[in-house]
């Protein structure tokens, strides 16, 4: 029997309850996740590429499923085509990430027809929760501990200056 493999592409600066959440719920769909960070030339992330694999093994680490972590440039259907996926997941929040993401979708369809694109919503309580939130709440003091992995919220405060 062939392995359902899917993609969980995305930047992760940091890693979210959110995005666990998405991951958990792909988990019991697909055979194998593998959850790639793009490494972008152009943006700044906050965490390195490798301390945002490292954060997102720390957190993956006691997660049923078979989870693979990794890294990538260049285009998500290429790379989803490398690691044998069928599938690219993407969380939605709300209505307005569904119109850049349909747009995608169907671009990856195009130039891949044999990789689907899966959309899950969010639950309830992480709606109005991003990375970028989290690192402004941070970054002025707030606790991000509901929000993000204990050993995310660590780096969090390591970064700005908190650590305890």
């Amino acid at each position: 029997m062939t392995q359902r493999v899917a993609l969980y592409p995305g930047s992760f600066d940091p890693i979210t309850t959110g995005h666990l959440d998405i991951l958990e719920r792909a988990a019991t769909i697909f055979d194998r996740v593998v959850v790639s960070v793009l490494r972008h030339p152009e943006k700044e992330p906050l965490f390195s590429v490798e301390e945002r694999l490292e954060l997102i093994r720390d957190a993956t680490r006691e997660m049923p499923g078979l989870i693979d972590v990794d890294s990538f440039d260049g285009l998500t259907v290429v790379h989803a085509t490398n690691v044998g996926a069928t599938a690219i997941v993407r969380g939605l929040r709300a209505v307005s990430d569904f119109e850049s993401e349909f747009q995608m979708a169907l671009m990856n369809r195009r130039l891949n027809p044999g990789i689907d694109t899966v959309f899950l919503m969010t639950s309830a309580a992480n709606v109005f929760m991003s990375s970028s939130v989290v690192k402004e709440i941070s970054e002025l003091g707030g606790d991000v501990e509901e929000f993000v992995p204990p050993a995310t919220a660590q780096a969090l405060r390591r970064r700005f200056g908190r650590a305890r």
